[in-house]
């Protein structure tokens, strides 16, 4: 992300956290000047987690291909058989 005006690139990194008060995990955008605060309990008792890299490849590719495929699929079963029961109901 380059700061508006001034050509330089702010490295504005995500982190995973855990909140010590309620117990959420989530991730977030640290900015350098601003502290992070769970957005369930806005506590700012936070651990921060270790996150794994992603990792993109032709095999992950696929898989992630063929997921939203399946995915896809099943939505599509889906609304076909919403719309055939509202048809088959439409009149009572």
């Amino acid at each position: 992300m380059r700061v508006a005006g001034s050509g330089k690139l702010l490295v504005v990194p995500i982190y995973d956290y855990s909140c010590r008060a309620c117990g959420h995990r989530f991730e977030t955008l640290v900015l350098p000047t601003t502290a992070p605060a769970c957005p369930a309990c806005a506590s700012q008792d936070l651990e921060r987690l270790l996150s794994a890299p992603a990792v993109s490849s032709e095999g992950t590719r696929q898989r992630a291909l063929k997921a939203a495929r399946r995915r896809d699929a099943r939505q599509a079963a889906e609304q076909s058989r919403a719309q055939r029961d509202y048809e088959a109901h439409h009149n009572d």
